[in-house]
């Protein structure tokens, strides 16, 4: 438990699954897994998969896109131990980034098409949230719950105190400036020029990842 009373659930991946330290982490990366809302299996699966060490420090359970099961829901899982590091942003244009950068991973299927996930799960009703304005296409997305970006807010004010990492740079201030364009691509996120707090589509054109929901839009702005 944290100072601030925060629970830090340890599910450690195997030595190899991950980088060793130390790093001196001046990026604070969120993300979210494209699949199902236990954050225990994404980080199980993480271990048996061939890809060597792609992976997040943390990983936050959601709901299921069934609306039967919310268990997991806010619950954040620690993968690693402090100081060590995973390849959780592929190709990018600065090596120096990918190794200083402490990331969330938010257990979420990402967007929706005729009712079902890409996996084709039908997804409940109550977990559809449609944006104002298209983003990667898609204006139906898996909803982020009201317990996830509470608890997201408060482990990333966390993370900005004991790395001394500023999370109203970044994302935050960009959305300001830009609203949910925000959350599209950025060249100069992609070269590591601006440091805080990015999400993954902020670096790679081609990755479908967090998705610009108004009440996320909300709470990274209130940071």
């Amino acid at each position: 438990t944290t100072e601030n009373g925060l629970i830090i659930n340890r599910h450690y991946l195997p030595k190899g699954e991950y980088k060793q330290g130390p790093i001196k982490p001046e990026w604070l990366f969120i993300h979210h897994t494209a699949g199902w809302n236990n954050p225990y299996k994404t980080i199980d699966s993480w271990g048996r998969d061939t890809r060597g060490s792609v992976a997040t420090e943390f990983v936050l359970g959601g709901q299921s896109v069934k609306g039967n099961d919310d268990k997991y829901d806010g619950v954040m899982v620690q993968a690693f131990p402090e100081g060590n590091y995973g390849w959780h942003l592929g190709k990018n244009g600065s090596q120096t980034m990918h190794k200083n950068s402490v990331a969330i991973e938010v257990c979420n299927f990402g967007y929706i098409k005729d009712g079902k996930t890409y996996a084709g799960t039908r997804v409940d009703e109550s977990q559809i949230v449609t944006l104002a304005e298209s983003f990667k296409g898609f204006k139906d997305w898996h909803r982020y719950s009201d317990a996830q970006i509470e608890s997201l807010r408060l482990w990333m004010l966390f993370i900005a105190e004991r790395d001394d990492i500023d999370i109203r740079a970044g994302l935050p201030a960009l959305i300001k400036e830009k609203g949910a364009a925000a959350f599209e691509f950025n060249e100069d996120a992609y070269y590591g020029k601006i440091k805080g707090v990015l999400t993954h589509t902020n670096t790679r054109k081609d990755k479908f990842d967090m998705f610009p929901q108004q009440e996320l839009l909300d709470m990274l702005v209130s940071l």
